[in-house]
């Protein structure tokens, strides 16, 4: 969460993009004053951050061929995770997809760090003309990464789910306080899922199948199989 430096407006959450030795980086697209403040800022400007919150790629065991889902600036969820994929010797495949081929950014840090590339466009201007999940029509990864818009979300999940492929979702939500109080960013997973908060427990008489996870504290990141989206 960061807080601009005049703390005239709220907190805005922010991912890790790049992070090398002491520094770190963010990308922002301005879409609004939150935004626009935050791109604003010149070097040597104070800005009040709180993190990390939430948590990451579950990246413990890494087969041996990785295919990764960006969409727009779900982007900059992802660099790390491909660098730590190609660190471990795994094939690993950046699937890229925007309205446009203007708004394909910074293709090349991905392919230094020693990933393929394969990206599409809604308008065709470049690469594959149509959505990001085309392109894994006929990619066989052991492994799915996603992080984008919840209509690509969902349907990497519905093809995750009908090949069998263990896949792992950042979500993209709104957040009201960031940490976890509010419950105002709930997404439903199985309740068996280890990342199932154990209250408020559902009625003994009426058990539900699943539990209320938030965004910002049990995840970003959620195993696919484990959503209940429907």
């Amino acid at each position: 969460m960061a807080i601009p430096p005049h703390g005239a407006l709220p907190a805005t959450a922010l991912g890790i993009y790049e992070a090398r030795d002491q520094r770190a980086s963010v990308m922002i697209v301005v879409a609004g004053p939150r935004t626009a403040e935050l791109a604003a800022l010149n070097t040597g400007d104070p800005l009040d951050l709180l993190g990390p919150l939430g948590n990451g790629f579950f990246l413990e065991r890494i087969p041996r061929n990785v295919g990764i889902v960006a969409g727009g600036v779900g982007l900059a969820s992802v660099l790390l995770a491909a660098e730590r994929c190609v660190a471990q010797s795994a094939r690993t495949t950046l699937y890229y997809g925007a309205r446009t081929a203007q708004a394909l950014v910074d293709v090349e840090l991905f392919e230094r760090a020693g990933c393929e590339v394969a990206v599409a466009t809604d308008d065709g201007s470049r690469g594959h003309h149509g959505y990001v999940t085309d392109l894994l029509r006929d990619a066989n990864p052991e492994l799915l990464l996603a992080c984008g818009p919840a209509p690509m979300l969902h349907a990497v999940a519905a093809l995750a789910l009908q090949r069998n492929i263990p896949t792992q979702l950042s979500l993209e939500e709104t957040f009201g306080c960031g940490v976890g109080a509010c419950w105002g960013c709930v997404v439903p997973i199985d309740r068996a899922s280890a990342q199932a908060p154990r209250f408020p427990e559902a009625s003994v008489h009426e058990p539900r199948p699943y539990a209320n996870a938030r965004v910002c504290k049990e995840g970003p990141v959620f195993w696919a199989q484990e959503l209940r989206w429907s």
